[in-house]
């Protein structure tokens, strides 16, 4: 007779008291789920120009620290203005979205005030030694990598010269927009005597 030992995990059991706690905090957490959509329908004004601020502002930062080639900085900065709009759009419905979920996840777990210490550890990898490349591989390698740099600030001037047009072409035809309609209307008029 062959003695097997038994698995000595501890099996969890939930008493019927925390279960009733575990899913009436699941219906609180729905309702403040609810609620955090409901503020954000009501207070969509105030939601878009915290939107706007931070557009703003970070949009001036993240082209400060792309790009530090002047008139290309002030260029990139006028097309940031007048994609704004569009943005506050995006954003508006990125927002309306996944927010509300996002803040009622993040509370949730402020108020079970889990110890983060008791988080699992993370666990150590085996890595393998890597053979160094040869003087001829790292040559190669940079001077493929100076290509694909090279390859990349001409597709970023054309980027710029094409977006630049468009903004001149989108401003040009806001600030006039009846001259295609008149010239359309003299066209139909020559047309029929």
């Amino acid at each position: 007779m062959t003695i097997v030992p038994r698995n000595n995990r501890p099996q969890t059991v939930i008493s019927p008291e925390n279960l009733a706690h575990q899913r009436l905090a699941a219906e609180r957490m729905q309702d403040v789920h609810l609620l955090l959509k409901n503020l954000a329908n009501s207070e969509e004004a105030t939601i878009k120009l915290i939107i706007d601020c931070l557009y703003d502002i970070g949009s001036v930062n993240l082209i400060n620290r792309r790009l530090q080639f002047r008139p290309l900085n002030r260029t990139i900065k006028l097309i940031a203005k007048m994609s704004k709009p569009v943005f506050r759009v995006i954003a508006w419905h990125w927002f309306e979205k996944n927010c509300p979920q996002l803040i009622t996840n993040w509370l949730e777990i402020k108020v079970a005030f889990e110890d983060p210490t008791d988080l699992p550890q993370e666990i150590a990898v085996e890595t393998s030694q890597i053979k160094p490349y040869s003087q001829l591989e790292i040559d190669n390698m940079n001077r493929e990598l100076n290509y694909l740099r090279q390859q990349v600030r001409w597709l970023a001037g054309v980027c710029i010269v094409a977006l630049s047009a468009l903004g001149v072409t989108v401003t040009t035809l806001t600030r006039n927009p009846e001259a295609p309609l008149q010239s359309t209307q003299q066209i139909q008029l020559q047309t029929h005597p």
